[in-house]
């Protein structure tokens, strides 16, 4: 990708479907250790802008780290149900609960990205709708106890088996509910 060739591209992020995402689109990158950074949502904040304000948040925790001729994503991904946000799952009480909110229902899962170097920041966020059949108990606590989603926005992974079995609709980017709309990102990287 000649587009990026002298630039050296740093991934903050602690996500495996991430840094799997940017080696199969082929990208050349190092992966950072992330910051711990204050994750607290301002009240009021709609779906799209939580996610923005998240993936900045994180860039500006490295903003004197970043140097000439490198270039810095981080990414946050929320889940939305209606207007109520679903964070990661604190146990197995609160995968269950919110897998149960969300069965037989449409959700929005959005990213946000920030894409940072030292001269320049752009941040756009991308949505996909997903709707689950309605998930028995059986087939949640089964999901749960071998996957543990806790680490998941939503407390699912979409490419995991609940994602096989319990995802009957998808309007838009497949990619994006995996963490990383990597679409966006190439394109975004291509006009940095």
């Amino acid at each position: 990708m000649n587009f990026i060739s002298d630039k050296k591209i740093l991934l903050a992020s602690k996500s495996p479907r991430r840094k799997q995402l940017l080696e199969d689109a082929g990208f050349s990158f190092t992966v950072i250790k992330s910051k711990e950074v204050d994750e607290s949502i301002p009240e009021k904040i709609t779906g799209k802008d939580a996610a923005i304000f998240l993936a900045d948040l994180k860039a500006e925790a490295y903003k004197n780290e970043i140097q000439k001729n490198t270039i810095l994503i981080t990414a946050d991904t929320i889940v939305c149900l209606k207007d109520k946000i679903l964070n990661k799952p604190k146990d197995y009480k609160d995968a269950f609960d919110i897998l149960q909110l969300l069965s037989g229902k449409e959700h929005k899962v959005i990213t946000g990205v920030s894409i940072r170097s030292v001269d320049k920041q752009i941040s756009f966020s991308d949505e996909t709708c997903v709707r689950f059949k309605k998930l028995s108990t059986e087939e949640i606590d089964y999901y749960i106890t071998n996957y543990k989603p806790y680490d998941k926005a939503g407390a699912y992974g979409i490419q995991e088996w609940i994602g096989y079995i319990g995802i009957t609709e998808i309007n838009g980017s497949y990619y994006n509910v995996m963490g990383l709309p990597i679409q966006k990102i190439y394109e975004n990287l291509k006009n940095f």
